[in-house]
């Protein structure tokens, strides 16, 4: 009597890989290769400026982009978001420190301190995005109403009028995406590049 364990099998092991191998090979063709190919071409067609990195450059050198944040330490400058990754694009990441956690707190309150004395004005009145580091650490925006508070200190560095910078914040505002999206925001590397720019007309 034949049973299930006593059928002889008779596997074509050949037969069997040519389908397999095939598939994997469109599949590869398909999604690693005519995708890929098909979103850079597009994105270089439509989109040529956003697709290379949003970079940024002056007198023909890559000074950063506009998706990534920078350090600015020089009291002459708007300072941007602290950085727990300290602008380090290999490693940026938020410090995944609990609320709770002693070490962000003395981080807060040195922060606050530090931003506090430098454009004098009350620690009630700094803001916490420039006291708390980006989830990201590489935000290179700030709210108008910090670019604002920075303004006396800039001017005062920079021999220019409260007014003139002022009128250059303004100017710098980057308004609600098509008018729902996100909040008003400011580009921190945007805005000193105008500022250096506005400090050389005024020599």
């Amino acid at each position: 009597m034949n049973t299930l364990e006593n059928l002889p099998l008779s596997v074509d092991t050949h037969a069997l890989l040519r389908p397999a191998l095939g598939l994997i090979l469109v599949g590869f063709l398909i999604a690693g290769v005519l995708y890929s190919s098909a979103g850079v071409a597009l994105g270089q067609l439509f989109f040529p400026k956003q697709a290379n990195g949003s970079l940024i450059e002056l007198n023909g050198k890559i000074i950063g982009s506009s998706l990534a944040g920078q350090s600015f330490v020089s009291e002459q400058y708007f300072h941007a978001r602290p950085s727990a990754s300290n602008y380090q694009l290999d490693t940026m990441a938020g410090s995944n420190l609990a609320v709770s956690n002693p070490v962000l707190q003395k981080q807060i309150q040195e922060r606050t301190m530090q931003f506090a004395q430098n454009n004098h004005i009350s620690g009630q009145q700094v803001p916490l995005e420039m006291i708390t580091a980006s989830g990201s650490g590489i935000d290179p925006d700030i709210s108008p109403a910090s670019a604002l508070l920075q303004v006396k200190r800039v001017a005062q560095q920079r021999h220019l009028s409260e007014q003139q910078v002022h009128n250059l914040v303004q100017q710098q505002i980057q308004p609600v995406q098509l008018g729902v999206y996100g909040q008003a925001r400011i580009n921190v590397l945007k805005l000193n590049l105008a500022l250096d720019q506005l400090s050389s007309t005024q020599r």
